[in-house]
């Protein structure tokens, strides 16, 4: 046999005895060549398996720089206030004492359903009425200030509570979310956006409570002018007690939506694994639209919670009386005191309804418009 045939011979004999070779605790004589082939097989596929989970699990997500969420935050803002702007025109009238005995004339049921049917019934009439007699700009009064505060306020409620809560995760809590870094985050977005947009949500509600006939104010900068001529640069900032008492309702919300989206997350995460292409389109959608729908949960709750601040904050944003050119609220607990004693308890929830209609599609509107412009952006 000459030299070629030999090599030739011995490979082939080295390949027919390579799944034999194993080490000595688990002899090759007990074993079958071919499951050891399987197994070969098997292992293999689940080493490259767990290599692909450590790689998508191990890969640094890329988070969207602040200037994003500050731009999407406005823009979400913008598109809901635009939408809900005739239930927000009807709550601040309800709210308030000017137009509360033209509006609630009629008893209120004991029972909460048909209180609730009577709620929606007046809603309707009054936006019917404010049509009929002030027309369908009526119902956008107060838009131009609205946007110019919805748009600023926001921005800054995002990108402050995005920076806050980044800060305090990378800096304290070793790059790990938290329920506690959630409420920081919120109380601290509260307090910076109310004190940042005061005067304008100022200025809209008195816009807002100025009829068209006979009306003070010719638009947004005369009832500025206005303001400053008769009360002073103070008197921009009335309401802002209970604007920060109002910082609560939005911690609170902030709070309960990372709480539903993190279980939304959870839930993806079992049923598509971490890889994105897993997911159809129908997947997606459904995923924006549960993560939109917590933000309208979430707002609702916290809306039933805190409402009462609403209310006062409206009635301390009055102008000053005419008969004596004082305001007849001077402070948070001075206001809530003399609401419910005269015109009790329930009067706390004025506007509760249209509040409910606007506010809970507008936290929709404007969280899954916000989710929408960071994805584009980003």
């Amino acid at each position: 046999m000459s030299r070629t045939n030999k090599i030739a011979e011995l490979e082939k004999e080295a390949q027919k005895s390579f799944p034999y070779l194993v080490s000595d605790e688990k002899s090759s004589t007990l074993r079958d060549s071919e499951n050891l082939t399987l197994e070969s097989k098997t292992q293999t596929q689940t080493q490259t398996q767990i290599d692909i989970n450590t790689k998508s699990h191990t890969k640094p997500q890329v988070q969207p720089k602040p200037w994003v969420h500050f731009v999407a935050g406005g823009i979400g803002g913008m598109v809901g206030a635009i939408v809900t702007s005739p239930l927000d025109v009807i709550k601040t009238r309800l709210q308030s004492d000017v137009y509360h005995t033209m509006y609630n004339k009629a008893p209120k049921s004991n029972n909460p359903l048909i209180q609730t049917a009577q709620h929606l019934k007046e809603t309707g009439s009054v936006i019917r009425d404010l049509y009929i007699n002030e027309g369908y700009r009526a119902l956008f009064k107060g838009l131009g200030p609205n946007l110019v505060g919805v748009i600023p306020a926001r921005s800054i409620n995002f990108f402050t509570y995005g920076a806050t809560k980044g800060f305090i995760t990378t800096n304290f809590n070793n790059g790990q979310e938290a329920t506690w870094i959630h409420l920081l985050s919120g109380i601290n977005a509260g307090f910076v956006t109310s004190t940042a947009t005061n005067p304008i949500w100022l200025i809209k509600t008195r816009l807002q409570l100025d009829k068209s006939k006979g009306k003070h104010y010719k638009n947004s900068f005369d009832c500025f002018k206005h303001v400053l001529k008769n009360e002073g640069f103070k008197g921009l900032y009335k309401g802002l007690s209970a604007s920060y008492l109002g910082g609560i309702e939005s911690t609170l919300q902030w709070v309960l939506y990372e709480q539903m989206r993190m279980f939304i997350y959870k839930r993806s995460l079992e049923l598509h694994g971490t890889d994105p292409n897993n997911k159809s389109t129908r997947d997606h959608i459904l995923e924006w639209s549960a993560r939109s729908g917590a933000a309208g949960a979430a707002k609702f709750t916290a809306s039933l919670i805190t409402y009462p601040h609403e209310v006062v904050r409206t009635r301390l944003r009055q102008a000053p009386l005419e008969s004596t050119g004082k305001p007849k609220y001077t402070g948070l607990i001075q206001c809530f005191k003399l609401v419910v004693k005269e015109e009790g308890l329930a009067s706390m929830y004025g506007g509760l309804t249209p509040h409910l209609l606007r506010t809970v599609p507008n936290s929709i509107i404007m969280f899954g418009t916000w989710e929408l412009v960071v994805r584009l952006l980003s």
